[in-house]
């Protein structure tokens, strides 16, 4: 019987470049560790990539997904794609259901996304496309009945609409399955709406260098909690300022018990429960 896992990353990126030097060397620290991981796709390539990954490597899953920012042209990020992946990621994505439909019914994939809205770069054409998108996205998870994985992000304008309002109507009236707010950065009024909804929320390493997550982390039931990385980004304490990985959720875990005043023995092993619950993993 397979020992199950310690630890889950429910976010991270291994399917990107800036693992292309020492891809392997992070699986297996990851594996060594006790940590089970998934894979994250944001676009088509990165998708079919994720899949791969989950098919030949224990302990990993995937998920596919196209995510708000690649809707549009104005993404670059050298830690996804490289610099090669420009001329790609400037052109936006539109989607399409048909060509993600056959990945998303591969075993190994566990939720759709990352889908979302992303307000922090406020511009009305592109948030058209993405709700288009979500709603593709929504649509192929209620078909394979897999949960999403959801990206929503507020502007940095106060005065501006609120991303996970709007998010949460199209979810409301569409959406037959469960999601997980990704990195939740939102108020305990905003998570509320959700909450009720049955989803869950996940947090990452910035929490252990930032206090404005507390509050939220303190509100929310532990049932509806996990852990992640957002791998190759935010390295929690004590790695910040390198390169995240998989293995770094522990940390992570360690911070919400903390912040939750609770036992770590005790969230550790809800934490887990709930990612193999949320991903029908077990």
């Amino acid at each position: 019987m397979q020992k199950l896992p310690k630890y889950f990353d429910i976010h991270g990126h291994m399917n990107f470049v800036a693992y292309d030097s020492d891809r392997e060397e992070v699986i297996k620290r990851t594996q060594e560790a006790g940590v089970s991981m998934i894979t994250i796709g944001t676009q088509f390539d990165t998708s079919k990539t994720a899949v791969a990954l989950a098919e030949t490597h224990e302990g990993m899953y995937a998920t596919v997904g196209l995510h708000p920012i690649h809707t549009s042209k104005s993404h670059h990020d050298a830690q996804e794609l490289g610099e090669g992946g420009k001329e790609f990621t400037s052109r936006g994505e539109v989607a399409d259901m048909e060509v993600y439909r056959a990945l998303a019914r591969h075993p190994k994939v566990v939720a759709i996304g990352e889908c979302g809205l992303d307000y922090y770069h406020l511009d009305q054409e592109s948030i058209g496309k993405q709700r288009v998108a979500l709603e593709t996205m929504i649509d192929l998870a209620n078909e394979v009945g897999k949960p999403l994985m959801l990206h929503i992000r507020n502007s940095t304008d106060k005065a501006a609409p609120s991303a996970y309002k709007d998010a949460y109507e199209i979810i409301r009236n569409r959406a037959k399955v469960l999601g997980d707010l990704h990195f939740f950065a939102g108020s305990i009024e905003e998570a509320r709406p959700f909450l009720e909804l049955g989803f869950s929320f996940s947090f990452t390493g910035v929490i252990t260098f930032a206090r404005n997550y507390d509050e939220v982390i303190r509100f929310l039931p532990l049932d509806r909690i996990m852990s992640e990385t957002d791998c190759p980004y935010v390295s929690p304490i004590p790695f910040r300022g390198k390169r995240n990985e998989p293995a770094h959720v522990i940390e992570v875990v360690k911070m919400i018990a903390k912040v939750r005043g609770e036992d770590e023995a005790v969230v550790t092993e809800q934490l887990a429960k709930n990612a193999r619950k949320f991903f029908d993993i077990d």
